[in-house]
């Protein structure tokens, strides 16, 4: 079977998406880029992350001027569940084209705002796949440590950006009828038609890593 792995270039999706291929899973990767809020550096550790995964097809997505617009039109509280969202459904799309049966994320309960039972739930709505969320009750400690394990520490370093137009404080709680709401305010087909007219597709050169197996 083949799964949609959500790759940040961060320490927990790439994590995620080792331990999902131990359990036998093939996968291909996306990742959203928030420029041109800010550089391609996440994007050049997401396919240095992708080969040293040994995954050999990666889409990348040039979604920030997408996202700019949850900030202008929405509640920027609900941004991260908002984002979220509209990137399980790009996903959602890719993934059903390329014949994958699940999504994968790197989401681990509390460790950001997002990532809320409520919010997760309201995220997994989104989407039509089920999500494999195999970090769901790891805590940072025990992912850092298998990132070093699976010799990916040093390339996730760096500070995240996928925050940079999130809110001081973002909702740690959500309700459906919030979301549909704030959805509402906005062409939602029209954004996500837009992500999906910027996809690259890229065939990666593996970085083989033998210690992982």
């Amino acid at each position: 079977m083949k799964a949609l792995l959500l790759l940040s270039g961060g320490f927990d999706s790439v994590v995620a998406g080792f331990l999902m291929k131990k359990k036998g899973l093939e996968l291909l990767a996306i990742h959203f880029s928030h420029e041109p809020f800010t550089d391609n550096k996440a994007e050049l550790k997401t396919k240095k992350l992708a080969a040293i995964l040994n995954i050999q097809t990666l889409f990348v997505a040039k979604a920030g001027e997408a996202f700019g617009e949850l900030t202008k039109s929405c509640n920027h509280k609900l941004y991260f569940v908002l984002s979220k969202r509209l990137m399980y459904k790009v996903a959602d799309t890719i993934a059903k084209k390329e014949h994958c049966t699940f999504l994968i994320t790197g989401e681990n309960i509390g460790q950001v705002s997002s990532q809320v039972l409520s919010n997760l739930q309201n995220i997994d709505r989104a989407s039509s796949l089920p999500v494999l969320r195999p970090l769901l009750c790891f805590d940072k400690e025990e992912i850092i440590h298998l990132a070093r394990t699976f010799g990916t520490y040093e390339t996730s370093c760096g500070p995240e950006i996928c925050d940079i137009l999130g809110p001081k404080h973002p909702a740690t709680h959500s309700k459906n009828s919030e979301i549909i709401l704030q959805e509402s305010k906005l062409d939602t087909e029209a954004l996500i038609h837009s992500i999906l007219a910027k996809i690259k597709k890229e065939e990666l050169t593996t970085l083989k890593n033998e210690s992982i197996y």
